[in-house]
């Protein structure tokens, strides 16, 4: 019956466990739970290092609400209703099936729909927005065990409008995903280009960079003073009329295979064994942290390659971390990259995991990071076997003081008394007081960032 989440930052033992078969048997077991007292959660792949999926009541596990229920093509690309269980590398799969394509991702895909865009999962890219920007409606399952639809093409101001803003993004606060309503767009190709720069170079030209291309992140080993950056640019008709006629043959078949193969190696054994090996080095002698930044950022290396968006786009994960990310007004990222190499150089905190630097469009969704503003984030990472809290307190110190807000799904302190004036947590207290009046999916974390409507 136990939990755990994929970091190991948070374990909880729930009353009952439930795996809906369907919509009908979800709706009943939340109206059991409610009328029993329990409160109700879900959990998908348990990849937010935050509590939100915690909860002593029953967990709800929606992992047989998937695949593809409705495509409803568009003028630039399609509708798609998916069941909000479907984990995020299937649904990439069934998009290019059918010869389509998500606008934006983030780096993992093990997790489900409903996981990803409740928490805020939003990719890079500097036109582009996080997914729950890419949701034009939702079914959820409230507190009385009621389904319901509802869109953005709902009128604005209704409670069904309301209603969809914080389903859509809003940590379960309101209801169970049941399924959800993507807007996508047609397949195309990605232009990676893996760069070595010197960090002055990244940090004094970050807005170019990101400006520049269509996504665009960064890594920083601390300690040193060299930066990947990896961008991404679609490819254009000609670009992808080559690459499939490469792909023809036997050929192409013999280019394929490579290029599987390589991804394996830069993967499984480059990227996920050497990773792993130097974690463990690190965990076990940690005074050798300097010496093994200095050859991780020693054997980054310049690559380009063309593929899939969604194989650019995503990476494996497969060495164990805990993670703290926070998003900030585009012009302050310099001065907190400076701020937090700085501390880390005062402090000696030893860090063997990379620091990331994405960035995203504004958007208005209510409980959005990138509510009103352009956005760059800045990710602090620390191997799961190592400590990481003073690190982790240091750097949330210096992204409060630049306007920072805290990603929903990971590990911050941040309190609803904190985040009121970054969101409209009234409006969102108001709709949850109308759907869940008896607190069905309230826990210790939504009450703790959203307050206890």
């Amino acid at each position: 019956m136990t939990f755990t989440t994929w970091g190991g930052t948070f374990t909880a033992t729930p009353a009952r466990r439930a795996a809906p078969r369907d919509e009908a048997e979800l709706s009943a077991l939340v109206a059991r739970a409610a009328a029993e007292g329990l409160r109700v959660r879900a959990v998908g792949a348990g990849h937010s290092f935050t509590d939100a999926a915690v909860t002593d009541g029953l967990l709800l596990g929606l992992d047989h609400l998937s695949g593809v229920e409705s495509v409803e093509r568009t003028p630039d690309g399609a509708l798609v209703t998916v069941g909000a269980g479907t984990r995020l590398h299937e649904l990439n799969a069934l998009l290019r099936e059918r010869g389509l394509a998500m606008r934006n991702l983030g780096d993992i895909d093990r997790q489900s729909v409903a996981g990803a865009i409740s928490t805020g999962t939003h990719g890079t890219g500097a036109r582009l927005g996080g997914l729950a920007t890419q949701v034009r409606g939702v079914r959820v399952v409230v507190g009385d065990g009621t389904v319901r639809a509802v869109s953005d093409a709902d009128a604005p101001g209704s409670p069904e409008r309301e209603l969809f803003e914080v389903a859509r993004l809003g940590l379960g606060s309101v209801g169970i995903l049941s399924a959800v309503t993507l807007d996508v767009v047609p397949a195309y190709l990605l232009r990676s280009t893996e760069r070595v720069r010197p960090w002055s170079e990244v940090v004094d030209g970050v807005d170019a960079l990101f400006d520049g291309h269509h996504r665009m992140d960064a890594y920083w080993f601390p300690g040193t003073d060299r930066m990947l950056t990896w961008t991404h640019d679609v490819v254009d008709h000609a670009g992808t009329a080559a690459y499939e006629a490469s792909r023809r043959g036997v050929g192409g078949a013999l280019r394929r295979a490579g290029h599987a193969a390589r991804s394996l190696l830069d993967e499984e054994v480059l990227a996920n064994g050497a990773l792993g090996a130097i974690m463990q080095v690190a965990a076990a002698a940690p005074r050798t942290v300097p010496r093994l930044n200095a050859l991780s950022a020693a054997v980054l290396g310049d690559r380009t390659h063309v593929a899939p968006s969604d194989r650019v786009m995503v990476t494996r994960r497969r060495v164990r971390f805990v993670e703290m990310e926070y998003a900030l007004p585009r012009a302050e990222l310099a001065g907190v990259l400076t701020e937090l190499s700085g501390w880390l150089a005062a402090s000696g905190e030893l860090v063997p995991f990379p620091v990331e630097v994405r960035c995203t469009a504004p958007d208005d969704v209510w409980l959005s990071t990138a509510r009103g503003r352009a956005s760059a984030y800045v990710a602090v990472h620390q191997y799961h076997r190592m400590p990481y809290r003073r690190y982790f307190d240091a750097a949330e110190k210096i992204f409060v003081a630049a306007g920072g807000r805290p990603h929903w799904g990971k590990l911050h302190t941040r309190t609803a008394a904190d985040l009121a004036e970054h969101y409209p947590l009234d409006d969102v207290a108001r709709v949850r007081s109308v759907v869940d009046p008896g607190g069905v999916f309230r826990n210790a974390y939504v009450d703790r960032v959203l307050g206890t409507a």
